[in-house]
This record gives C-alpha cells, sequence and structure tokens, in this order.
C-alpha cells in the first residue's frame, strides 16, 4: 500500500477508558454527634445524681456549714444570734486530749473489725464451694438472717447472751458474774463480736459469687498442681478476685468506722467514763447531749475526711499494683 493510500485511510477513534471510582470516604461525625454520645451516659444517670446530691451533698454541706458557727442550745432558741467561728470549733476539738484518745481507739477498733470480718467472710465463702446444697443453704440462711437482724434488736440479744447474771455464754464458758461491760478491752471485744456477725454476711455473700465465676479449669488446674486450700487461695483466688475485695474491704472500713449503734447500746452510751466511745458517739454526745451542735458538726467533718482520704489513699495504692477499677 502507498503513502497516498495510507494517508486516506480515516484515523482510528480513541479508545475510551472507564473513570476510575472515587475512593470511599467515612463519613463523618458531626460536632452534635460526638458531643452527644459523649454526654449520654450522663443523661442516664442524672436521675441518680439528683438523688444522691439531694440526700448526701445538701446535708454535708449543712454540717459544713455549721462546724464554722457558734450553734448551740441558746442559737437554736433563738436566744443569741449565730455568729461565724471560722476554724475556732476546730481549734478547740483538736487541743482537747480525749478527742485523740476517741480517735485512736475508733481506729484500732474499725481496724480489728475490718481485718476479722474480712477473714471470717472470706472463709465461710471458700467453706461454701466445699460443703453440699443442704449445708450451704442452712449456712446462707442463717447468715442473711444475721445481715438481716436490726442493729438494734442484735445488740440487745448479744447483751442478754453475755449478760452476767442471766446469759447462757458465762454459764457454758463458767464465767460466773463476769461482767463484760465493765472493762474497757472486754467491751470492745463484745462490740467487735456483734459487729462482725452482723456484716461477716455481705463479705460471704460478695466473695462467694466471686469465686463461683473464676472458671473452673483454673481450679482444677491448682488441685492438680497439689496446692493447699491457703496456696490456692493466695496465689489464685485471691489475685482473681482483687476488685471485689477491694469493694468489700471499703465497704467494711466505712460501716465500722462509723459504728454507732452496737456501741452505744451494748456498752450503755459509751462505757463507764466514756472508755468506749468512739467518734459517731462522741459526736453525738457533743451535739445532742451537751447540745454543743457546731462541735458535733465538726467531728463529723473530721470522720468525712479520714475516710476520704482512707479510701483514695487505698484506691491509689490498688491503681499502683495495676489493677484496673
Amino acid at each position: 500500500m502507498t503513502h497516498e493510500a495510507t494517508a486516506a485511510l480515516p484515523e482510528a477513534a480513541p479508545e475510551k477508558t472507564a473513570p476510575a471510582p472515587a475512593p470511599a470516604t467515612r463519613p463523618r461525625r458531626t460536632p452534635a454527634g460526638r458531643h452527644g454520645s459523649r454526654w449520654t451516659p450522663w443523661l442516664y444517670l442524672t436521675p441518680a445524681l439528683l438523688v444522691l446530691a439531694a440526700l448526701l451533698v445538701y446535708p454535708i454541706y449543712q454540717l459544713g456549714l455549721i462546724s464554722f458557727l457558734e450553734y448551740t442550745q441558746a442559737q437554736v432558741s433563738g436566744g443569741e444570734p449565730t455568729t461565724f467561728k471560722g476554724l475556732g470549733n476546730y481549734r478547740t476539738l483538736f487541743s482537747d486530749s480525749q478527742f485523740w484518745q476517741v480517735l485512736l481507739a475508733t481506729v484500732v477498733f474499725a481496724a480489728a473489725c475490718v481485718v476479722t470480718t474480712l477473714g471470717v467472710g472470706c472463709a465461710l465463702a471458700v467453706l461454701l464451694t466445699r460443703i453440699r446444697a443442704l449445708p450451704r443453704l442452712a449456712l446462707m440462711l442463717a447468715a442473711l438472717g444475721a445481715w438481716a437482724t436490726p442493729a438494734v434488736t442484735g445488740s440487745t440479744v448479744w447483751v442478754f447472751l453475755f449478760d452476767p447474771d442471766h446469759g447462757p455464754v458465762n454459764r457454758l464458758l463458767g464465767l460466773g458474774d463476769f461482767s463484760w461491760t465493765y472493762g474497757r478491752y472486754s467491751a470492745f471485744a463484745l462490740v467487735l463480736f456483734e459487729v462482725v456477725w452482723c456484716s461477716f454476711p455481705f463479705v460471704m455473700v460478695t466473695v462467694y459469687a466471686g469465686i463461683k465465676a473464676i472458671p473452673a479449669e483454673v481450679l482444677e488446674a491448682a488441685s492438680l498442681d497439689g496446692a493447699s486450700q491457703w496456696r490456692t487461695w493466695r496465689s489464685v483466688i485471691a489475685p482473681m478476685l482483687r476488685p471485689i475485695l477491694i469493694v468489700v474491704t471499703i465497704q467494711s472500713i466505712i460501716w465500722d468506722f462509723k459504728v454507732f449503734t452496737q456501741i452505744y447500746v451494748m456498752t450503755a452510751g459509751g462505757g463507764i467514763a466514756g472508755q468506749n466511745l468512739v467518734l459517731n458517739v462522741y459526736a453525738y454526745q457533743k451535739a445532742f447531749a451537751s447540745s454543743q451542735y457546731s462541735l458535733g458538726s465538726a467531728i463529723g467533718i473530721v470522720m468525712l475526711l479520714i475516710l476520704l482520704t482512707v479510701t483514695l489513699v487505698y484506691l491509689r495504692l490498688m491503681r499502683r499494683q495495676g489493677e484496673e477499677l
């Protein structure tokens, strides 16, 4: 074919290609959507937070306010005006030697109650996992009955059981007319028994539920390795139950540090010459027996700060050990 013929041929049309698809883009959340998802949990918590604010925040505010005022029976009856004392009530409180004695007794007594309650509750929780259904049910019902008993009723029953004249405990132990509430340490021991009796069921049931949630393969592996019951608890069960143990420990600290009913009922308001006073009973005596409501409020604020400090320190120590709370 000649050059002229080739030039006479029509030019081929350029080949058309399909356009490349646009890259898929993730739909962006609008700022309103992000803020909405962030605040949604707080919206669900709002009713509970409002109830807590009404039951806790306002009373604590009033307690703190009264602790900075001169507020006695004269101010309550309107005979004298209420005056602002600032930290005067706290200075009076901290300069009172009896306050420091009561504080030390409260700390030691609460620590003994917490340790004993946790020990008894955890031991019985392990026992529940090793006994049959019928004894387990009987133990659970007996423990829940102790837990459900009002503090005043339980304290009265324990005073009767250990009564030097008519109580069956002294007869069984051959103690004669020994008075448990006469001596300081024996009275504290008697109150400790009652506090542990009505407190260990919470620990027992909570720890038992946590043990039942542990996979059976883990406990079987420990048993096959020849671990004793104590070694299984210390090396296997306790580390896995650490979040639960943290909760029951903090609850026990709060409950036992502010014990009132048992001390007031079993020692007749704090024992002979106030030898069995704890902070809660001491605050009651200052506020209502002596009509020094501002001093009683100051003791209440001190107790609140102590409990908050202990709780925060305990949680911080657990976080340092790598435990997520």
